[in-house]
């Protein structure tokens, strides 16, 4: 009997050498990028300091730093807040990435398509022009529904078109196309927001605080536990829709809670952050190579890794430029576009 024929022959997601060596590697990733920008700053903080003073809020640690009053108010109440943020945005938007594209046995796949971004985008612009004086938090709240009433319409739109994800992906882009028709047609009546809007559109992390991340905490909790407990299901779609039903599963709901829990996702990361591209294909796709296509793997290691590069480009933004920032999503577009076309020339390469 040949071993290595039955490594070969276990089931893709099996927790074997690479998957473990995969989770490692995406622990480490957000490791460094936590304390790479925590590190980094207009503030010069001393980095055995700082990591000692990390590892003091581990529960039942206690340990001893000589940080500061004040660098301890810079690490605690401004870096790490938008740390938190900038990790639990980028898993998300990953996350949903991977998920659309279970769904959709597409791998160029994201929010984007299905309605998700230009509802943000719309509901943002509408809060902004229309609803400056309801407070700070009249965007977010905007950008929320907005994203999830996008990818509604385009669900129900897709229904009434027939069964099938073409036809579903198709709704999306018809949607997504006249919602952003509404909102250049907002925009030219208001030209003097076009600037705050903008802004809005290109992503930013400046204002986060804890309040921010306790808001998104219970979506986050919620939208990512059914997407990764849809994992073994996704791999299961993945081969047909009669083989998923000759086991007993109803594609058609799955789909439809895969969906929302992934605009969920959507919708919560857009509502603090803005529009951010991207990311929801290029770590996906990362995620593939590193791992294997499992949905069980693909999954929560697209949180991981989404989580460390959101991180990574958001301390980019915050410093290439400073005092000024860059938009997020400025850094997301340059770092990803060639790291997309490096993804897509070696599959093509793997298929040669």
């Amino acid at each position: 009997m040949n071993p290595g024929a039955d490594r070969d022959a276990r089931p893709a997601g099996h927790p074997g050498r690479r998957t473990a060596r995969a989770y490692g590697i995406a622990a480490a990733f957000l490791v460094v990028a936590v304390l790479g920008s925590a590190l980094v700053g207009a503030a010069d903080l001393n980095p055995l300091a700082t990591v000692t003073a990390l590892l003091d809020r581990i529960p039942f640690v206690d340990l001893h730093s000589s940080l500061s009053p004040l660098d301890r108010a810079v690490l605690y109440q401004i870096r790490m807040p938008r740390i938190v943020l900038g990790a639990l945005v980028g898993g998300l938007l990953s996350l949903a990435g991977a998920g659309y594209q279970g769904v959709f046995r597409n791998p160029l796949v994201d929010s984007g398509l299905l309605g998700a971004s230009a509802g943000a985008g719309l509901g943002a612009t509408v809060a902004i022009v229309y609803l400056g004086g309801a407070g700070p938090s009249a965007v977010p709240v905007a950008a929320f529904v907005g994203a999830l009433a996008g990818v509604a319409v385009a669900y129900a739109a897709g229904a009434v078109g027939g069964p099938g994800t073409a036809t579903l992906l198709l709704a999306g882009l018809a949607v997504g196309m006249f919602l952003t028709a509404i909102q250049t047609f907002v925009l030219q009546r208001s030209a003097q927001d076009i600037q705050q809007v903008y802004s809005w559109l290109l992503g930013s992390l400046a204002t986060a605080g804890w309040g921010q991340v306790g808001e998104i905490l219970p979506y986050t909790a919620v939208s990512t536990l059914v997407v990764l407990l849809h994992g073994r299901h996704l791999d299961v779609l993945s081969v047909g829709d009669e083989e998923a039903r000759s086991l007993g599963l109803h594609p058609g709901r799955i789909r439809l809670l895969v969906v929302s829990a992934c605009a969920l996702a959507a919708a919560t990361a857009v509502a603090v952050s803005g529009l951010i591209g991207f990311v929801g294909i290029i770590v996906p796709h990362a995620v593939r190579r590193l791992a294997g296509t499992s949905y069980r793997v693909v999954l929560p290691l697209s949180l991981l890794f989404g989580a460390g590069f959101l991180v990574l480009a958001d301390t980019l933004a915050r410093t290439v430029l400073a005092p000024g920032e860059l938009p997020i999503g400025v850094v997301t577009a340059l770092v990803g576009s060639p790291v997309f076309i490096w993804i897509l020339r070696g599959t093509r390469s793997v298929h040669t």
